[in-house]
């Protein structure tokens, strides 16, 4: 496929891509902590802000492998197959490192620290690129649906 046939994917398209996979990652996380822990675990007076290791474990670890995971072999989380939206390297438009993956993961959460602007940027960008887009030099594409100016890679 050329790359004039991508576009950058938008705000909403993204948000569309994140709430399927906050959806998919509850289905698989939500029955495992209950599981392990009963429903206490929704308890913040039982359990405090972490119940235990396999809490850690199920809720940050895993998650974060797995979306690495996605990015490396698929280029894309569910939520962006299911838009049809790919994460790429913002200069070559190919698949992340190791290295960039991980930062990218990372750097979300300098993009919702200060009250969600890294993520609210997408919206203003011309790439649209969040903050963490932007640190870790990515960019999110999909098959062009429109008239909107082509993807170039520099």
């Amino acid at each position: 496929m050329q790359e004039q046939d991508y576009e950058y994917a938008g705000f909403w398209v993204r948000t569309g891509a994140t709430i399927v996979d906050a959806i998919l990652l509850m289905l698989i996380t939500y029955p495992l902590l209950i599981l392990i822990y009963g429903w206490a675990y929704f308890d913040l007076e039982q359990t405090a802000i972490v119940a235990g290791p396999a809490d850690v474990l199920i809720t940050w670890v895993l998650p974060a492998i797995a979306v690495i995971w996605f990015w490396l072999k698929r280029q894309a989380t569910p939520g962006k197959m299911a838009v049809s939206a790919k994460v790429v390297d913002a200069t070559t438009g190919q698949t992340l490192s190791i290295g960039q993956s991980i930062g990218r993961y990372f750097a979300y959460f300098v993009s919702f620290l200060p009250l969600g602007l890294g993520i609210l940027w997408i919206v203003f960008d011309k790439r649209k690129q969040g903050w963490h887009d932007k640190l870790a030099n990515t960019v999110v594409i999909r098959v062009k649906h429109g008239d909107s100016s082509p993807v170039r890679f520099e």
